[in-house]
């Protein structure tokens, strides 16, 4: 195994266990890596420190262990073990939830790689090269912790790892091959498209969210905005709601947002679609909605590109303050991790001022526990919401 050593005082960060070295904390290599080997991290003063895959890049190692230790199949098999003991003591697992994130990132001490079960397909992930590089060990270590209950392995990494990388990876199955794509979460059905779809297919990190949503639809008139596939439309729907209408400004979305519809709700007429863009559809909207839903895609990927997405949640929220009824419930989410709580908060309240509405917070939102956040890594925190009360 290559060795990388570290500039004097650049260990501070990992002696709190923080899984990431950047380049600028490189004092020399013994020889130059592969991009995606794993490599031994030294001190200053050549004492082992940790284990990681190396990448070039800002981040130029991202830990997988502390421990001095082989990273094979049995390593892999630990970790993933943990991950599921986790899931199922949490209660996320099960027959009427048979979604959610089994491993996600440094939150689950495998910085890298996300996996995310629908029914008996496991969707494969991997946001570094390491994670890419290891693949079919992780996927054989994933079948010995799933043992029979898992049927498929479907690799899904082809716009999450780094293009100069030059890997030329394509999407496809590792294990298995089935096409049933029907997951159930909290006892409702959705198709998932993880062939095509966004993410591994499904926003689980909105699972538990849904699920509050579901208990203020009762008698409402509901505006699903950025719905992808209808995630929190049939949840408005079991919840009682009197109408339900899904956008999105892609007719691939809304046409799984209706199938979703049609397979949780056969022949019922409360759900519209529309393929439209959201601030357009906004603007022009004239449906009386006292329910309103805005899950916009991340406005913001970087810090580069911070001062226009706060820009951007201002314009989107105060459209929406100005359209809902009186007594009317707003749920609004930030899923850019460049954005931080308190400035997402300082957004929306800055739109709630602009169209003049009296507004109280009635919940504050955030990832579930299937997507844990490592108390050393706090950059893992990345879901905002508020659910707010506008007179």
């Amino acid at each position: 195994m290559k060795s990388i050593f570290l500039k004097r005082g650049k260990d501070e960060s990992l002696k709190r266990f923080h899984p990431w070295i950047f380049s600028g904390a490189i004092h020399h290599m013994s020889e130059e890596p592969v991009e995606g080997e794993t490599v031994a991290v030294y001190t200053s003063e050549n004492e082992y420190i940790a284990t990681g895959h190396y990448q070039i890049g800002s981040i130029m190692v991202r830990v997988l262990s502390f421990e001095n230790e082989e990273i094979d199949q049995s390593f892999y098999e630990r970790k993933l073990a943990i991950a599921k003991d986790v899931r199922d003591r949490i209660g996320v697992t099960g027959e009427n939830n048979n979604t959610y994130r089994l491993v996600h990132g440094e939150g689950d001490n495998l910085p890298g790689l996300v996996i995310d079960i629908y029914g008996n397909t496991a969707v494969m992930q991997a946001h570094s090269v390491g994670m890419h590089t290891d693949r079919k060990t992780i996927a054989q270590a994933l079948k010995a912790v799933m043992g029979d209950t898992l049927k498929n392995i479907f690799y899904k990494s082809e716009t999450t790892l780094p293009f100069k990388a030059e890997l030329g990876q394509e999407n496809g199955f590792l294990m298995g091959g089935d096409t049933d794509d029907v997951a159930m979460e909290n006892g409702l059905k959705f198709h998932v498209d993880w062939l095509r779809g966004q993410k591994t297919g499904f926003f689980v990190d909105q699972r538990d969210n849904r699920s509050l949503l579901e208990r203020y639809s009762k008698g409402r008139k509901v505006l699903n905005m950025f719905c992808y596939t209808g995630g929190f439309s049939f949840y408005a729907m079991r919840g009682g709601a009197e109408l339900v209408h899904s956008v999105d400004s892609s007719q691939k979305a809304i046409d799984l947002t209706k199938a979703n519809v049609e397979l949780n709700f056969p022949g019922d007429t409360r759900h519209e679609a529309y393929a439209e863009d959201a601030f357009k559809f906004l603007e022009q909207m004239t449906t009386p909605y006292d329910l309103i839903i805005l899950d916009p895609p991340a406005f913001a990927k970087h810090k580069d590109a911070l001062r226009n997405a706060l820009k951007g949640y201002t314009r989107l929220n105060k459209k929406a303050f100005e359209k809902i009824q009186q007594g009317g419930i707003l749920f609004t989410f930030s899923c850019s991790q460049a954005v931080n709580k308190d400035q997402f908060r300082a957004a929306v309240f800055t739109a709630a001022a602009q169209a003049g509405r009296n507004v109280r917070i009635l919940h504050q939102l955030h990832q579930p526990a299937d997507h844990p956040i490592n108390i050393y890594h706090p950059e893992g925190e990345y879901l905002k919401g508020l659910v707010l009360y506008v007179e």
